[in-house]
């Protein structure tokens, strides 16, 4: 079997990074998250972060939680399947079903602290949107599971960002293994490195955006040209569209982690700045195992919807998922417009070990994973959501 070593706070810095580039940035991520502790860089976040070696080549993050209903979703099931879900029923704009859904995410609320399903272990949770995942075996997993379900064997154990379009073989090996894959949101992936993943209407669709950065006057900044003085504002930008205009429940990243990821370069930022040299826009992305996605983005929605931040900024990101030869995970939301510009859906999961724990405790996964599939998917693909 794998061998998969734990650390914690008290001997972090006793662990051996992997000296390729992927250990270096797990170290410059992790480590000072786990010595400062998680909710020094993000303001609605309470848990416990490890991190979890592997054949002393990869190290993954873990979070621990109890209760917190209030986390982000990012480390509460109850959040992510109960509070947020409740938020977005607007979406499908249709108040009939508005009430009676409500009426089922409050019950499903009610079951799922009863039976404590955030008592949980996270696995290769960086505490993102998206969590990338490296390449890993069914023994790898099947080693993981063993080692944390004796370390922690009154917890569920969870691994976010799950897809069939990335990681095919790795959802294979989580269900031989036991884990049930439960639905949690759609993405969009779209395939840079090949033109003929876009149709004609979809390629000018983006030369169109592009075309906006030179009539508005705005400039791309990246990540070296930015400074210190500007993360006040980045901070802004982030919050005016996923606090304020998504959800509260989203990851509230505050000054200190946009200083540490500008530092150490955990992110690589994007910015679009004007010729009076404000900044109007921001991104930041990662990349692992080919694979790019964007857990930062955020622009200034009291300009005019005309300007069109949001449209500017997902044609800069093409062209650097392009450049850099990367597959774009898009992550969730603005359906139509992705697919408008080539981007295909897929189902994200978490996978879910919990065959260890009491009966009234699986049930209450089985009936999220049930409520999620007969009735969550169909209808976020018959809204096209």
């Amino acid at each position: 079997m794998s061998t998969v070593v734990l650390y914690d706070a008290t001997n972090i810095g006793e662990l051996p990074w992997p000296k390729d580039e992927e250990g270096k940035a797990a170290q410059a991520w992790i480590e000072p998250w786990i010595q400062q502790g998680p909710e020094h860089y993000v303001d609605n976040i309470q848990t416990r972060m490890m991190a979890l070696v592997i054949e002393g080549q990869y190290v993954l993050p873990i979070t621990v939680n109890e209760q917190e209903y209030d986390n982000a979703y990012v480390c509460s099931p109850y959040t992510h399947y109960v509070s947020y879900a409740k938020q977005e029923l607007g979406m499908l704009k249709q108040p009939l079903l508005e009430r009676p859904l409500a009426w089922l995410l409050h019950g499903i609320g009610q079951g799922m602290k009863l039976a404590r399903c955030n008592r949980v272990v996270h696995v290769n949770n960086w505490l993102l949107s998206t969590n990338l995942y490296p390449h890993m075996t069914a023994e790898h997993v099947i080693a993981i599971i063993a080692m944390l379900q004796a370390r922690f064997p009154d917890y569920a154990i969870v691994f976010r960002s799950l897809n069939r379009c990335y990681y095919p073989e790795l959802c294979q090996s989580m269900e031989e293994a036991g884990c049930s894959l439960v639905p949690s949101r759609q993405i969009y992936h779209l395939d840079t490195r090949h033109s003929r993943t876009q149709n004609a209407k979809a390629r000018w669709l983006i030369k169109r955006d592009e075309g906006l950065l030179a009539k508005h006057g705005y400039e791309t900044v990246q990540h070296d040209e930015l400074n210190p003085a500007d993360i006040p504002r980045l901070v802004q930008l982030y919050n005016l569209l996923y606090i304020d205009k998504y959800s509260p429940y989203n990851p509230q990243f505050n000054e200190r982690f946009f200083a540490h990821a500008l530092a150490d370069k955990t992110l690589r930022f994007v910015a679009l700045r004007t010729a009076a040299g404000r900044i109007d826009g921001i991104l930041g992305y990662y990349c692992r195992g080919g694979i790019l996605t964007t857990p930062i983005f955020g622009y200034d929605t009291a300009l005019p919807l005309e300007t069109g931040l949001y449209r500017m900024l997902s044609a800069v990101l093409f062209r650097e998922a392009q450049q850099l030869g990367m597959q774009w995970n898009e992550s969730s939301g603005a359906a139509q417009f992705k697919r408008n510009r080539g981007a295909v859906g897929h189902w994200e999961y978490s996978a879910v070990m919990n065959r260890h724990l009491p009966t009234y405790r699986r049930s209450c996964w089985s009936f999220v994973s049930f409520v999620a599939n007969r009735i969550g998917v169909p209808l976020m693909e018959r809204n096209k959501l």
